[in-house]
């Protein structure tokens, strides 16, 4: 009961500090605000975005392994001619992948470019063209929401089908279902059997809406596969319970036994997977947390040096009544806590006015600015710790100094 009564006795004087002297106690408390508003809008900002970015790198598939020229990890202490000189994974490599895996779910190869579809006197410019395999789709999720992928004959005789995003079909057929309908692309003709659910564009910019799909038998017309195109890859994913690690020594050594490499030889290919992009996501991150923290502690510091002031000046004020609170009979730690309580309830009032305008900015950004953007519990319940401990240390030394108060010189005081 006594702690409950401390609690109500040093709310009621909070708040009676903040009314009978506003425009100190507004100037004290803005440290607190902007402190808890810079650290904790940061967190905020950095977290939101750093999700949306993992999420868009994970829909890539966490469990996938891709077979390229180029590493998405640069070696410093390998010259970049090195990596240019390095031959591209072709068609027939990719037979001997799939042929020679064990620990392999699906094998496919992709093979990307970009062009111009028309459709009668409609035209789309700078649309992304893959040929792929047709185990393709086990790997990459491609979410059909009209009409159907290829069929495995479709895949194996290279049709002229096709499979597009939905802006491709928004923008190129215009006035109804594209499904079925006939377009060109370099002089041939390409039936549309699929469309892709519209995704926008994600964090990393990745987006099928502007992508077109069609068998690789079929992109043999466009692209020179067998003569190692650039935009080559051999996609693997991982079986069911198969590690990435397993599957990267495996692949490691089926590829440098398809191209030869003598045992002390360098590999001349990459073995890429998302992981290698989400640890360098986090790095960077880490250091902007690290920054936020770093700018909003400072913040923090010169508000609880002003909460400090607020509480020197409050003792000061209520010396008489302290006096008397002790002549009846009032403990030193009653005294402490009762001060100690009013130094905390006014950082939380600094602290939830920063939250709250934080959590307003997150609703424009969301429904305004079309960024999704939430604050978490985590950065929550650090915003009002945070201010918490701002309240105690600050509040700690005029506290213990109105406690040891002698209560017949307090009473005394003017």
């Amino acid at each position: 009961m006594i702690v409950f009564r401390l609690i109500k006795e040093s709310l009621l004087f909070a708040i009676d500090s903040l009314v009978v002297n506003k425009l100190r106690t507004v100037l004290s408390l803005l440290g607190i605000t902007i402190g808890i508003f810079a650290m904790v809008s940061v967190f905020t900002v950095v977290d939101s975005l750093e999700n949306n970015i993992k999420n868009s790198v994970q829909s890539l598939g966490n469990d996938v392994v891709y077979i390229q020229k180029m590493p998405w990890n640069f070696s410093s202490d390998r010259p970049w001619w090195d990596y240019i000189r390095r031959p591209n994974p072709d068609y027939e490599e990719f037979k001997m992948v799939q042929k020679l895996t064990q620990n392999a779910e699906a094998v496919a190869l992709n093979a990307n470019s970009s062009g111009t579809l028309k459709y009668r006197n409609t035209s789309i410019e700078n649309v992304g063209i893959a040929g792929v395999t047709h185990d393709f789709i086990k790997i990459w999720d491609l979410k059909i929401v009209d009409g159907r992928y290829f069929t495995e004959l479709e895949s194996h005789n290279g049709r002229p089908v096709a499979v597009v995003g939905a802006a491709i079909a928004e923008n190129l057929f215009p006035e109804g279902n594209p499904v079925g309908k006939t377009f060109k692309y370099k002089g041939r003709k390409l039936t549309v059997i699929g469309v892709l659910k519209k995704e926008g564009e994600s964090m990393v910019g990745q987006s099928n809406d502007k992508n077109m799909f069609m068998p690789l038998g079929m992109a043999a017309n466009f692209f020179r596969i067998n003569e190692r195109n650039s935009g080559t890859s051999i996609m693997v994913k991982a079986k069911e319970g198969v590690s990435n690690l397993e599957l990267m020594d495996e692949l490691t050594g089926i590829m440098r036994s398809i191209r030869k490499l003598k045992p002390k030889a360098d590999d001349n290919f990459a073995l890429n997977q998302m992981s290698m992009i989400t640890q360098g996501i986090e790095g960077m991150f880490q250091a902007i947390h690290l920054a936020g923290f770093v700018i909003g502690i400072f913040s923090i510091i010169v508000g609880g040096f002003s909460i400090a002031n607020i509480m020197f000046v409050s003792v000061k004020e209520r010396t008489n009544i302290i006096g008397i609170q002790k002549s009846l009979g009032a403990k030193n730690y009653f005294v402490l806590l009762q001060f100690l309580f009013e130094a905390i309830f006014l950082c939380l009032i600094g602290g939830l006015v920063g939250l709250l305008l934080i959590f307003l900015g997150t609703l424009i950004l969301t429904y305004g600015l079309d960024f999704e953007v939430q604050m978490g519990v985590g950065n929550l319940l650090m915003g009002i710790g945070i201010s918490v401990l701002i309240g105690l240390i600050s509040g700690f030394v005029p506290s213990w100094k109105a406690s040891r108060l002698d209560p017949v010189e307090a009473i005394r005081a003017n």
